[in-house]
C-alpha cells in the first residue's frame, strides 16, 4: 500500500454467494483501521465468498455449485465505493449459489502456464485451459465447467493454478491429502474429471487450497 503506482493500478473485486460482484479501487483500502473498514453492502441472505486482487486487465471467472462458470472482463464491472452493493456477475437459479471465483490476466508473460482447476464434493477434479472458457456478458448464465452427476456431487471449488503448485484437499471428516497439480491431467470443460481422493459414504470435501511445493522437495536433485 506504500507503492503509489501499484495501488493506482490494482482493484479489489468482491464476489458474493448470490452472484454479485463489486469492484473497488485498492486505494480505498490504503488507510486501514484497527477495527476494519466496510468493504461491501451485503443484501439479506447473501454472503461474501471471494476477494480477488485485479490489475485492470484481468478476466474474472465466477463458478456456481451447479457446475457453470461465467467469464467476463473486469472492466465490465465498474469501480464503486466500499459501501456499495455491486452488480450481477453471474445469473444463477434460486436454489444455486456461487462457490468461488478466480482472476486471470491473459496478457501476462506466464499466462499460458495457468489453468483452471475445479473440484467436486465427491472428490472429482480436473484442470482446463483458460481458453476453453469463452468470454460471455457479465451477468450471464455462463458455460459448463464440469459435468455434474450424482457420482461427482456438486462443484465446491475453483482455483487458478500452475503445474508448480501443490493441492491440499480437506474433507469434512478431517482427512487431508496433498498432491501435485501436475499430476492432474488437463481435460475439457464438459468432462467430469478424475478421482482425486476416495471419499467414504457420508463424507465430502470441505475445502481445497493451492500451496507452494515444499522447498526441500523442490530442491532435490534426481538420483543417478
Amino acid at each position: 500500500l506504500k507503492d503509489e503506482e501499484y495501488v493506482k493500478g490494482h482493484s479489489i473485486a468482491l464476489v458474493t454467494k448470490r452472484g454479485i460482484i463489486k469492484k473497488t479501487a485498492l486505494s480505498a483500502y490504503s488507510h486501514p483501521r484497527t477495527a476494519g473498514v466496510n468493504a461491501v453492502n451485503l443484501r439479506d441472505g447473501d454472503d461474501l465468498v471471494e476477494a480477488l486482487l485485479t490489475s485492470g486487465n484481468d478476466e474474472v471467472l465466477i463458478a456456481a455449485r451447479d457446475g457453470r462458470c461465467c467469464r467476463f472482463n473486469e472492466k465490465d464491472a465498474r469501480e464503486m465505493g466500499r459501501a456499495s452493493t455491486g452488480v450481477r456477475g453471474i445469473n444463477i437459479e434460486e436454489d444455486d449459489e456461487v462457490i468461488g471465483a478466480v482472476s486471470y490476466d491473459p496478457s501476462a508473460p506466464d499466462a499460458c502456464a495457468h489453468s483452471v482447476l475445479v473440484v467436486s464434493e465427491h472428490g472429482f477434479g480436473k484442470r482446463t485451459d483458460f481458453d476453453e472458457y469463452r468470454i460471455t456478458n457479465r451477468g450471464g448464465k455462463g458455460v459448463k465447467t464440469i459435468n455434474i452427476t450424482d457420482k461427482t456431487g456438486s462443484l465446491i471449488a475453483i482455483k487458478n493454478v500452475t503445474e508448480l503448485n501443490d493441492l491440499m484437499i480437506i474433507t469434512k471428516s478431517g482427512l487431508t491429502i496433498r498432491m501435485k497439480v501436475s499430476d492432474i491431467r488437463l481435460a475439457g470443460r464438459a468432462t467430469q474429471g478424475v478421482k482425486l481422493i476416495n471419499i467414504k459414504d457420508g463424507d465430502s470435501i470441505a475445502a481445497i487450497s493451492c500451496v507452494e511445493p515444499d522447498e526441500e522437495e523442490a530442491s532435490q536433485e534426481p538420483q543417478a
